[in-house]
């Protein structure tokens, strides 16, 4: 057997040209979706991350503002421009790029984020609504590990699914969002004991962990679908996933590269948020 691959790159085109033209009408009504940044320090991957996400908004034509600045802000500097961007009303989302330098505490800002901008999905607000199943702005990762797999037409209702980590951006939220889809589900993290027992009986297995070739076919129940979200470099520098995907894609059914399975997705549901507070927001 060789897993199909679930293409993250051309799932995501298709939704972005849906929320392109969704954001085009509201433009006819004067209404432009906007997103702000904020850029702490100098640190290359969020830089990296920052520029993908400003030239995404600008090809779906939302509105797009960057604010830098350098790793000595100070706390209440950085918290007293959340709370202006929260005022704004040009501004539908609010994205505060991590990590921040160490003096920052992330709960704080995330918190100060007003909850009907927070389009990560991070704010204790709506990662509660999301919990009780209400509606909330949902993590961009997980949201979008669920809508690769809707796109593909792989039910989830009552399967066995494994998720690999527990990071309150991916792992926990996941886990949520294949509850209310109706799975069964197994949380390993790095205490979990005996894993390769546990992996092998997901019908789908999600890795979350950042550690290069965790996942090897060892690890995989013949059929399984495979959805690799780490995002990791091997020793000649190649980006590279959790899984070993030469080998697991003989096993399984499914599988998402790295890079171009989750990736894509992730910024395409920021995207998707944005549009929606927009349009909540405005009640549209």
């Amino acid at each position: 057997m060789t897993a199909k691959l679930i293409d993250g790159k051309q799932i995501a085109s298709k939704m972005r040209e849906q929320i392109c033209d969704e954001v085009a009408q509201l433009k006819t009504k004067g209404i432009t979706p906007g997103l702000a940044v904020i850029l702490v320090g100098n640190d290359q991957a969020s830089k990296t991350y920052v520029t993908m996400k400003r030239k995404t908004c600008v090809e779906l034509g939302m509105h797009s503002v960057l604010i830098e600045y350098p790793e000595t802000i100070t706390e209440n500097e950085l918290l007293t421009k959340i709370r202006e961007l929260n005022q704004d009303e040009s501004i539908h989302g609010i994205l505060v790029q991590l990590p921040l330098p160490n003096h920052i505490r992330e709960e704080k800002v995330i918190e100060t984020i007003s909850p009907d901008k927070d389009v990560d999905g991070f704010h204790p607000i709506n990662v509660g609504n999301m919990v009780i199943g209400q509606d909330a702005f949902l993590p961009c990762t997980p949201y979008g590990v669920i809508q690769l797999l809707k796109h593909e037409n792989i039910s989830i209702e009552g399967k066995h699914v494994v998720v690999i980590g527990r990071s309150n951006i991916v792992g926990k939220p996941a886990v949520q969002l294949f509850i209310q889809e109706h799975a069964t589900v197994t949380c390993c993290h790095s205490r979990t004991k005996n894993l390769s027992e546990i992996t092998r009986q997901a019908d789908i297995l999600v890795s979350a962990v950042g550690k290069a070739n965790l996942i090897t076919a060892e690890d995989v129940k013949k059929g399984a679908v495979v959805i690799d979200v780490g995002m990791n470099r091997d020793e000649n520098g190649k980006l590279c996933g959790d899984v070993d995907f030469e080998q697991v894609a003989q096993k399984a059914s499914y599988i998402t590269p790295v890079p171009g399975g989750v990736g894509p997705m992730t910024i395409t549901m920021l995207m998707y948020n944005t549009l929606k507070s927009a349009k909540r927001l405005l009640h549209v």
